[in-house]
C-alpha cells in the first residue's frame, strides 16, 4: 500500500510543488517593482483563483467518479465521464469569456482595491480571461488521468505549463518589459500550450478508450443527473473555500497596501504547503475511489490510513524548513526593506499552518474518492460560519494577527469536522 500511495504521491507532489512557483515568480518580479504592483497581482491571481477554484469541481468530481469506474472496470462509464465535463468545459469557459466586463467589475468590487491599483488589476484580468477555455479543459483532464491512477502525466503537463509561463512571464516583464501585462500573457500561452499537450497525451495513451464512446450516453439522464449533483456540492464547498481566501484578501486590503503585500507574500508559503499536500490528497482521491469501486473496505481504510501518515510527515518538514529558513525565502519575494521587516513578525503563522492545515486537505482526498460531496459541503460551510464569526469576536487591535489566527482555526474547524463527519456518518 505504501508503494501505490508513493507512486501516485510522489508525481503528485512534484507537479503541485511547481504550481506555486508561477505565483512565485510573478509576485518576485513584481515584488521589484513596487509594492503596488505586488498587491496588484496578488489581488489579480485572487480574483482567478476564486473563478477558477469555484470551478474546481471539474477536477475533483471527475476524479472521484473516474476512480470509481476504474475500480469497478467500467469503460463505458470511464469515457464517458470525460465527454460529460467536457460538455461543462464548453458551457462554463464561453459563459467567463462573454460576461468577462460585469464580471471584473464586480470582482474589483468585492475585493476593495484601492483606485491607483485597478487599472492595474484591469490589465492583468482582461487579458488572462482569455485564458478560461484552456485552464478549465485542464482541469477536465488532469481529474481523469488521476482517476484513471495515472498521476505521470499530470507531472509532465504540470512541468510543462509551469516551464512555459515562468519562461514567457520572465522574458516578456524583465526583456520586454510588459509589466503586468506580461506576467499575464504568459499565463495565457502556458495554460493552452497545456491544453493541446493533454490533448496529444490522451490520443497516444487513451484512445483506445474511444471505441466504446457513444454521443447520446452523455446525455443520459441518470447519469448526468449524478454527475451534476455531485458536481452541484463540490461547487457550494469551493464556493465557501475562495469565500474565505477572498475574505482575507478584502481584509488585507482594507489594512493598508504594506498589509495586503506582506500577505501577498506569506501567502506563498501558504501555497508552497497546501499545493505540496495535496500530493497525498490526491494520492488518496485515486486510491479511495479504485478501492470503493471495487468493493475492498480492508484496502480502503489502509489507503486512508496511510495517506494522513504521508501527509502528517511531509507537513512536518515544511514546518521546519519554514523555521529554519524563513529570512532566506522571504528575500526570494522581495528586496524592500520595510516589507522584510514587517513580514517578520507574522512567520509564527506560516510555522504552524503546515501541522494544522494538513488534515483538512487529506480529507478532501478521501471524501472526493467516496464521492462524499454532500459531506465536503455540510463541513465547509460550518467551517467558514467558525472563520468569519471568529474573527469578528477576535479583538480588533490585533489587526493583521487577528486574521491570520481566524484563517488558522478555519483550517482546524475543516479537518475536525471531516474527521467526526467521517467517523459518525460515513464510515
Amino acid at each position: 500500500m505504501n508503494k501505490e500511495i508513493l507512486r501516485l504521491a510522489i508525481p503528485n507532489v512534484l507537479s503541485n510543488i511547481s504550481i506555486p512557483l508561477l505565483s512565485t515568480v510573478d509576485t518576485a518580479l513584481m515584488g521589484r517593482l513596487s509594492e503596488l504592483h505586488l498587491g496588484a497581482v496578488g489581488i489579480g491571481a485572487m480574483i482567478f483563483n476564486i473563478l477558477y477554484w469555484n470551478l474546481g469541481f471539474l477536477r475533483m468530481g471527475t476524479t472521484g467518479i473516474t476512480a470509481q469506474a476504474f475500480g469497478k472496470n467500467d469503460q463505458d462509464e470511464i469515457i464517458h465521464t470525460l465527454g460529460r465535463a467536457m460538455l461543462l468545459v464548453v458551457l462554463l469557459s464561453s459563459l467567463l469569456v462573454l460576461f468577462q466586463q460585469p464580471l471584473a467589475r464586480l470582482m474589483i468590487q468585492l475585493m476593495n482595491i484601492s483606485e491607483e491599483q485597478i487599472p492595474m488589476v484591469e490589465t492583468y484580468f482582461f487579458i488572462r480571461i482569455w485564458a478560461a477555455p484552456a485552464t478549465i479543459g485542464l482541469f477536465a483532464m488532469m481529474g481523469w488521468f488521476f482517476g484513471m491512477q495515472n498521476a505521470v502525466l499530470p507531472l509532465v503537463l504540470t512541468l510543462l505549463i509551469n516551464g512555459v509561463n515562468i519562461i514567457g512571464s520572465y522574458y516578456l516583464v524583465h526583456v520586454r518589459g510588459w509589466g503586468i501585462a506580461g506576467v499575464a500573457w504568459g499565463t495565457v500561452l502556458a495554460q493552452y500550450v497545456g491544453f493541446f499537450g493533454a490533448a496529444l497525451l490522451f490520443w497516444i495513451k487513451y484512445r483506445s478508450t474511444l471505441k466504446v464512446f457513444r454521443g447520446k450516453a452523455l446525455y443520459q439522464l441518470q447519469a448526468l443527473k449524478s454527475f451534476l449533483q455531485i458536481n452541484k456540492d463540490i461547487f457550494i464547498r469551493t464556493v465557501c473555500l475562495t469565500t474565505a481566501f477572498g475574505f482575507f484578501y478584502r481584509q488585507s486590503a482594507a489594512l493598508g497596501a504594506s498589509v495586503l503585500a506582506i500577505n501577498v507574500i506569506l501567502l506563498q508559503f501558504v501555497n508552497w504547503m497546501s499545493y505540496g499536500v495535496d500530493g497525498f490528497a490526491y494520492a488518496s482521491e485515486s486510491l479511495v475511489g479504485k478501492y470503493k469501486g471495487a468493493g475492498i473496505a480492508a484496502q480502503l481504510k489502509e489507503s486512508i490510513r496511510l495517506s494522513f501518515l504521508w501527509g502528517i510527515g511531509l507537513a512536518i518538514v515544511y514546518t521546519i524548513c519554514y523555521f529554519l529558513f524563513s529570512d532566506l525565502l522571504l528575500r526570494l519575494f522581495t528586496d524592500q526593506a520595510h516589507l522584510l521587516v514587517d513580514s517578520r513578525s507574522y512567520i509564527i503563522w506560516i510555522i504552524l499552518f503546515p501541522l494544522i492545515g494538513t488534515p483538512c486537505y487529506i480529507w478532501d482526498g478521501v471524501f472526493i474518492g467516496l464521492t462524499a460531496s454532500k459531506a465536503m459541503r455540510q463541513t465547509m460551510l460550518i467551517a467558514l460560519g467558525v472563520y468569519i464569526g471568529s474573527f469578528y469576536l477576535l479583538p480588533s487591535s490585533l489587526s493583521n494577527h487577528s486574521l491570520w489566527l481566524a484563517l488558522l482555526l478555519f483550517m482546524a474547524a475543516r479537518g475536525g469536522l471531516q474527521w467526526y463527519w467521517y467517523h459518525r456518518f460515513i464510515k
